[in-house]
């Protein structure tokens, strides 16, 4: 089990607090830290009052503050800029997916996941945006 300083954090935002239960225990298992957020705007303070994520999960349609408009506020904020953010939605939707590519986002998924793919996912994103961090800041 890893330590608290090796120990990765994944910010979770979704307006389904089903879905963050299930996906939080589910990632917990795996010595992974979870943040969660119900809404936008509670993600926002949440990046502002708590350690930098490695990994930034969000749905894309919420009420209120949607994960596009979520996704823009997060990226100006200066210790957020570079964290990998990955939009979900339970639609499989052309359109979303290449919104989130124009914002610039890292990646787009599509959910509901299984216990088995919400694995495989989060520690493929994980390892592969550790490497991309590896690589810019070898790159100096």
């Amino acid at each position: 089990m890893p330590d608290k300083k090796t120990m990765k954090t994944i910010l979770l935002v979704d307006d389904e607090s089903a879905w963050l239960k299930t996906m939080k225990a589910i990632l917990q298992s795996k010595s992974i830290k979870v943040v969660t957020a119900e809404t936008g705007e509670d993600a926002l303070s949440q990046l502002s009052q708590k350690k930098k994520p490695d990994l930034i999960l969000c749905d894309v349609r919420m009420p209120v503050m949607n994960g596009y408009d979520f996704f823009l506020k997060a990226k100006e904020l200066p210790k957020i800029g570079k964290v990998p953010f990955v939009f979900m939605s339970n639609f499989d939707d052309f359109d979303a997916r290449n919104v989130a590519k124009r914002l610039g986002a890292d990646d787009y998924v599509t959910k509901p996941l299984s216990i088995e793919e919400a694995n495989t996912l989060v520690t493929e994103l994980l390892t592969r945006f550790s490497k991309k961090t590896l690589s810019l800041s070898n790159s100096k």
